[in-house]
């Protein structure tokens, strides 16, 4: 007969991520509360696990970058045109949305490091300088050191010199870059525990007031999310259509937002994004490349994610942010939404190359990503909502506008 307590602990760990992660969470906050001198056992665990993303999250990057513009088929530009240049609006619009948030919602976060050696930089032109050093970075320091902007770079740069090479390379990349996702995966599979280190000791020294700060960057993050999904996307859509959009973004918030709110994989809920279209009687060769192709670079819920918590560090660390810098940030943070990772929770991995216009050090934006974490069990799941139900959203509507749509089904939401 198994023992009680082995019994147990197979039972959580037959939970879901997302349930593991609830119960770290619960543990850390009794173990705060009934425990409090036990804090320092629970501070090695968030430290293991922060220091496992600090390494992991470098060359995550750079894999999966290389390898997604490596791995590009020439040809499909033309043929999904204006879906793409909806997915480059939708997701610019949503960072811009988050960083007024920020600014209008300016949340602070309870971090171990101070960061007050951080130099905050003076205005627009300092962050362009620091950003033209940092990419023209050696790779192999950019690497040893996560600086996040060369990574980039390298990664943009060597992955459209080797978008002509033969197939077999190709597939190596595709191969290593599933790899270093299964890497990034196994980590991610210990943030329970991280989890559960993070809360106890951080409440333990910090006091409750933390858990409270959490929960504000938690009602921005998804506040940010609803005004784009309620009301930035439907007038994108308007725009292009010219007809009353609701019909269709409730549609599509129906049919897609909810699966994936709960699948938490953009990539699970392409199925259920073609079936949609299909039912709406898009053009299968439109929505058979462009759904599959939102699935890695549509990624609204991602941008805000990567802004809102960036700022959430900016203003921790009392770094003035003039509106030049700002947008920049919208820029940057969109950018690498196109890059996050198909692992759950990927958006906070590139948190720190956002962290990096501001001369924020890894040890810092590590600590942020972690709070990610944290909250993750909501935020991802509504990111992915909005992300998954964007992809089929835009193509739908760019299909609309070019009269794309079959005859015998005319779209009737």
């Amino acid at each position: 007969m198994p023992h009680p307590q082995t019994s147990l602990i197979r039972k959580i760990l037959d939970f879901s991520l997302v349930g593991q992660i609830v119960i770290g969470l619960i543990a850390g906050i009794l173990l705060a509360l009934l425990f409090p001198g036990a804090a320092v056992v629970a501070d090695f665990f968030g430290k293991i696990f922060v220091q496992a993303l600090k390494s992991a999250a470098p060359i995550v990057v750079f894999v999966l970058v290389l390898a997604s513009i490596a791995s590009h088929k020439p040809g499909h530009q033309t043929h999904i045109r204006p879906v793409l240049l909806l997915y480059l609006i939708g997701t610019l619009a949503a960072a811009l949305v988050a960083v007024v948030a920020s600014f209008l919602f300016p949340s602070t976060l309870t971090l171990a490091t101070a960061g007050k050696d951080v130099a905050a930089p003076g205005n627009i032109v300092d962050v362009l300088q620091s950003l033209a050093l940092s990419v023209v970075d050696n790779p192999v320091n950019a690497l040893a050191n996560a600086n996040y902007i060369g990574i980039l770079a390298w990664a943009i740069g060597l992955g459209f010199a080797m978008r002509h090479v033969s197939g077999t390379t190709k597939t190596m990349l595709d191969e290593f870059a599933a790899a270093v996702s299964g890497i990034v995966g196994f980590v991610i599979r210990f943030a329970p525990l991280g989890v559960f280190g993070l809360v106890g000791s951080t409440l333990a020294a910090s006091g409750f007031d933390a858990l409270l700060g959490y929960l504000h960057l938690l009602a921005v993050l998804v506040g940010c999310m609803l005004l784009v999904a309620l009301v930035v996307n439907p007038l994108i859509v308007f725009w292009k259509i010219r007809r009353n959009p609701y019909p269709l973004v409730f549609t599509c918030l129906r049919e897609s937002a909810i699966t994936a709110f709960f699948t938490r994989s953009s990539a699970a809920n392409i199925p259920v994004n073609m079936r949609l279209a299909e039912r709406l009687g898009l053009h299968e060769d439109t929505y058979s490349i462009a759904i599959p192709l939102g699935a890695t670079i549509n990624m609204a819920g991602a941008a805000i994610t990567i802004t809102v918590l960036t700022m959430a560090a900016v203003n921790t660390l009392g770094i003035t942010v003039d509106i030049p810098t700002a947008l920049l940030l919208s820029v940057v943070a969109s950018i690498a939404a196109a890059g996050v990772s198909g692992v759950a929770g990927g958006s906070l991995l590139l948190i720190p190359l956002a962290c990096s216009l501001f001369g924020i050090p890894a040890d810092v934006s590590m600590q942020v990503v972690a709070v990610g974490f944290i909250i993750g069990v909501v935020q991802d799941s509504v990111e992915t909502a909005l992300n998954s139900s964007t992809d089929v959203l835009f193509t739908a509507t760019a299909c609309i506008a070019l009269g794309d749509v079959e005859p015998s089904a005319e779209i009737k939401v």
